[in-house]
């Protein structure tokens, strides 16, 4: 297996990225090929793409190190921001690499906890965390074999991890650090600790242990600051104090600067301003991203950074269901990512739910319908179909955040084209 080893220099979000990679561009595309081959997958086509429009380290599959920082750089100084969705099986993993594909586009694939645990499966016993460790590592290395295939760039990250959960990031760091030794990158791109509800000191000092160990494998870190209202996979904020929901940026500076302590940091902040897991009517949500837009200008001042600077890379969770203004307005503040799971979430429900709608009279029995009471059925109850049917729409409901985002044809690649040899109606691909 070829190891590729990258130089990268110290970086703090917003800095200048100028430490060329010590491979070449073929190297790095030899690496893909090579690792694919040694798994047993075939890597043709977009696997070798070359982006016209990405930082020259940005590959096919899923990005790390030096790579990650030039991506989200790129994203904050062009003004996109990146989708991550919260994946629970293979299946709604394809669903977002098709979709980045047909946006040509990046994505973010991230797991939580309890997603992780969904895809290592609930007859497996989760003490100690291990079926979510084990739920997670399955996850990552299925992005890793699939992401080359469909030819787009992946951040592999994973949600909320609160501090009852850190044994599962424990697990997971292990997991990377085995992974490092023999590839020279860690498994995943980043990982996210959500400690907003311990004290500000306490958030910051178990958080900056982890960055150290993370930033020995060129890793990022996701720190969360103020609370995320609303509930979500099982952390329910509903009835949060509501000056919980809004960070100060004299809160964001001190963070900035215990993270830049550690030489080599790559960080971002999930600063809160106001965002809610979930979807709520009209009015019920109260947005402030002008938070994040203070924030930059006060730690660009404390550090005597040139006007206009944005030091921080934000993210911004409760993406499902925000108002657009409020999206294109957090982008040009220094969102580079968006948490999308709510509307994901309905949109592969809802393409079942057509599925079953579309064909409810040929999913009664196994035989007879009405296209004649000895007429078997099977090609409908095939659990393939209203699966396709939910990563269609799960598709194109991504579509729109990537738009929101302004995340479409970012990479370069050349249109995509239709998948050749796919079964028809006949041998189970119904159209959908």
């Amino acid at each position: 297996m070829l190891s590729l080893v990258v130089s990268v220099q110290s970086y703090a979000p917003g800095a200048s990225v100028t430490a060329p990679l010590t491979a070449s561009r073929s190297a790095a595309v030899r690496m893909m090929s090579d690792f694919a081959e040694e798994i047993g997958i075939p890597c043709e086509g977009d696997c070798e793409a070359i982006y016209t429009k990405l930082p020259e380290s940005v590959k096919p599959g899923v990005v790390t190190g030096q790579a990650l920082v030039d991506l989200l750089d790129y994203a904050k100084e062009t003004g996109f921001a990146i989708p991550a969705v919260n994946c629970i099986s293979s299946s709604s993993i394809n669903a977002c690499l098709e979709a980045a594909r047909k946006n040509d586009a990046p994505i973010m694939v991230q797991f939580s906890s309890g997603g992780s645990q969904f895809y290592a499966g609930k007859g497996l016993d989760n003490t100690n965390y291990r079926a979510a460790i084990a739920g997670a590592v399955s996850g990552a290395y299925h992005v890793r074999a699939m992401a080359e295939q469909y030819g787009v760039p992946v951040v592999l990250h994973t949600d909320h991890c609160a501090k009852k959960l850190l044994p599962w990031m424990d697990g997971m760091l292990s997991a990377s650090e085995r992974y490092f030794e023999t590839h020279g990158e860690p498994l995943f791109s980043s990982h996210m600790i959500d400690l907003s509800e311990e004290p500000m000191d306490e958030n910051i000092a178990i958080c900056k242990e982890y960055l150290e160990r993370m930033t020995k494998m060129g890793m990022l870190l996701e720190m969360e600051l103020g609370i995320t209202g609303g509930e979500e996979d099982g952390v329910n904020n509903e009835d949060v104090n509501p000056e919980d929901l809004y960070t100060k940026p004299e809160e964001v500076y001190e963070v900035y600067k215990e993270f830049t302590k550690v030489e080599g940091s790559r960080f971002t902040i999930a600063a809160a301003f106001g965002n809610v897991h979930g979807v709520y009517a009209p009015g019920n949500v109260k947005l402030d991203p002008e938070i994040l837009g203070r924030s930059q200008v006060y730690i660009a001042e404390q550090e005597g950074l040139p006007q206009g600077t944005k030091p921080v890379s934000f993210v911004f969770h409760g993406g499902s269901g925000s108002d657009i203004k409020d999206i294109k307005q957090a982008i040009e503040y220094g969102v580079i990512k968006m948490n999308i799971d709510t509307d994901t979430q309905w949109a592969y429900w809802s393409g079942i739910k057509d599925f079953e709608a579309k064909y409810r009279e040929y999913l009664q029995t196994q035989i007879g319908n009405p296209d004649g009471a000895d007429k078997p059925n099977k090609k409908y109850y095939d659990p393939r179909e209203p699966m396709r049917s939910a990563e269609a729409s799960t598709s194109d409901r991504l579509g729109q955040c990537f738009a929101d985002l302004n995340c479409v044809n970012v990479c370069g690649l050349n249109p995509v084209q239709e998948p050749a040899n796919v079964l028809g109606p006949r041998r189970g691909g119904l159209p959908c």
